[in-house]
């Protein structure tokens, strides 16, 4: 089976949503999807948890000013299911399909690129994997082209990717893992992606590689639902110590993160084995750094006598890794996880916000962050 057509770099949907912006529905996301699309960047990752990123985002996608301009087959929607409101989940099939129907109807559209199974850490094994076979028979009716699973837990996305191939002899196509290949954890790479491969996985998802705005100046975002970050203050202080440490070098800890995120997924990539980065967008002044940010790591190809410019989607499957800028910021990356010390691969996990229950039903609350 070939792997997902996903690009190195891909627009999160969650920055649309009530947990990261107090009035997601002030943001201009018409201009926003306008520019990312102009830009090359034409793959939305987002969630129905996103509330209301799902409607704005199909209400953009639906305009005139995109559906004149570009056909469905020129991008690419990734959204997920399963999981309701901040401490409320449904697995069954009979949720999963009503979720993706409702996907389908506010995108406007009669498939869907990716569809997770949203943070399968929350469920039983057998849940996971039940709701899982729900998306291979959509995926079987042509609604879906690819079947996903999402969580933070690295080792619940393992036991999930193992019972599924065990369960239907045929492999989950994508894994979305966040925070977890950045400068403060590199557990993913480390930990998780030799056991994805081993489950038949083609494909991963590296998504908040600032560990949902942990790694950038000002602190973390704060949204309607208040400070939910999981980052205790020592990690929190640490990383503003070292983000000044970084400004006065010129640069800024959000685009050295971001550039620290896609050279690890570049270098982890092979044939047959591909690692994107999801990067939160909420104004257009974050898509034009992320694509400036990207193009500094990324190197432009030339075909015949033309130059391809920076077009992540136009570029799957060739884009190339510029080994020596990406050597010039080893000194930068080596620094600033010196700077974070004993935080550095500090799991979330930890914090009883986001500890998995043991009881777990088909619909069942937790305690939980509020954005995974």
């Amino acid at each position: 089976m070939a792997e997902p057509a996903l690009p190195p770099l891909i627009m999160g949907g969650a920055g649309f949503s009530y947990q990261l912006h107090p009035s997601p529905q002030s943001l201009p996301v018409l201009d926003i999807i306008q520019h990312a699309f102009a830009l090359g960047l034409r793959s939305i990752d987002t969630s129905p948890y996103y509330e209301p990123s799902e409607e704005l985002l199909g209400a953009a996608l639906s305009s005139t000013e995109i559906s004149s301009v570009y056909r469905r087959e020129q991008y690419q929607i990734m959204t997920k299911c399963g999981r309701i409101a901040s401490d409320q989940f449904d697995y069954s099939p009979a949720w999963i399909r009503k979720s993706v129907a409702r996907s389908l109807q506010r995108f406007n559209t009669t498939y869907l690129d990716v569809v997770f199974c949203h943070d399968v850490e929350f469920v039983s094994l057998e849940e996971a994997a039940t709701a899982v076979g729900t998306l291979f028979d959509l995926k079987r009716q042509g609604m879906i082209k690819n079947v996903g699973i999402s969580a933070y837990d690295i080792d619940s996305l393992i036991a999930v990717s193992q019972r599924v191939l065990a369960d239907y002899s045929q492999p989950i196509d994508v894994v979305q893992n966040w925070a977890q290949l950045s400068l403060q954890n590199t557990r993913l790479e480390v930990h998780g992606l030799p056991a994805l491969k081993a489950a038949g996985v083609k494909a991963v998802c590296n998504a908040s590689p600032l560990a949902c705005g942990l790694l950038r100046s000002g602190g973390v975002p704060v949204g309607k639902l208040g400070d939910w970050h999981p980052a205790p203050a020592g990690l929190r202080a640490a990383s503003q110590r070292a983000s000044t440490w970084v400004e006065e070098k010129g640069d800024s800890l959000a685009s050295v993160g971001l550039r620290y995120a896609l050279v690890r997924s570049l270098r982890c990539s092979e044939p047959g084995f591909a690692l994107s980065t999801i990067t939160g967008i909420s104004t257009i002044a974050d898509l034009v750094q992320n694509v400036m940010t990207a193009s500094r790591i990324l190197k432009r190809l030339a075909i015949a006598d033309r130059e391809l410019t920076l077009d992540p989607k136009s570029l799957i499957g060739c884009t190339v890794l510029d080994e020596n800028a990406a050597a010039a910021d080893e000194l930068l990356f080596d620094s600033v996880r010196r700077i974070l010390d004993r935080w550095v691969d500090y799991d979330f996990s930890a914090s009883p916000t986001i500890v998995p229950v043991e009881e777990k039903q088909s619909v069942v609350s937790v305690t939980t962050t509020p954005y995974q």
